[in-house]
């Protein structure tokens, strides 16, 4: 099993990258959302998942863990193949999916290409209670060309790249995660602490953990 690729970006096509590892070329698929953070001639770490069929072997690659194990679970769901689960991740990136299912969004789910809404109501209700799993991984590692060493490669580098974008601001995943345990020590059940905190990152990704409690115990406290 493939596991993971660091190397070069040798072309990349509509759905799928070339990845030079050491004069060997690995064809990975990724959404449209992870190809526009790739360049050719500019180094690439992904983890990736290999899918096997009986005619068939694809490497589909992600940029964190928490982005393959989503694209795993929503393979899981009746309807959704690796296609539709990367048009999901497309569409929302990691956080968008995590934040749709916890908070039983079905809407921005279908918002997908190719994805209708009964399989976007299948999505959620299927997937609701790994929620909090998932979250809860957030503060794993992150793979990113900053962390590629490649020895004794021969092709020169480009002459010039093109200026990256700054970044969108993301939620902060080691406070989601925390915030979640301290939910649940306090009582609270996984999917409500789940779709609280995910409220709560939406309106402010940056959020420290105290902030994040103190934003998910009041969406949580009984109204009226």
């Amino acid at each position: 099993m493939i596991g993971r690729i660091a190397g070069r970006v040798d072309y990349k096509g509509d759905d799928h990258a070339l990845i030079d590892v050491r004069g060997v070329g690995y064809v990975v698929y990724c959404s449209d959302r992870v190809l526009a953070t790739l360049a050719p001639g500019e180094a690439a770490a992904l983890y990736t998942d290999l899918l096997v069929r009986e005619d068939l072997l694809q490497l589909y690659g992600f940029p964190t863990l928490v982005e393959k194990e989503w694209f795993r679970l929503l393979m899981s769901v009746q309807g959704v193949g690796a296609k539709a689960s990367l048009a999901i991740l497309g569409a929302l990136g990691p956080d968008g999916v995590s934040r749709a299912i916890a908070l039983g969004d079905w809407t921005a789910i279908k918002a997908a290409k190719g994805i209708g809404p009964k399989t976007a109501q299948r999505v959620i209700n299927e997937l609701k209670d790994k929620a909090p799993m998932v979250m809860a991984m957030g503060a794993g590692q992150v793979a990113s060309a900053d962390d590629v060493v490649i020895e004794d490669d021969p092709a020169p580098a480009p002459a010039a790249a093109a200026p990256r974008k700054a970044p969108a601001a993301r939620p902060n995943a080691s406070a989601q995660s925390e915030a979640l345990s301290a939910l649940s020590n306090l009582g609270y059940g996984p999917s409500e602490a789940a779709s609280a905190v995910a409220q709560a990152a939406g309106e402010d990704p940056e959020a420290e953990t105290s902030a994040l409690i103190r934003a998910a115990l009041r969406l949580l406290a009984p109204k009226g």
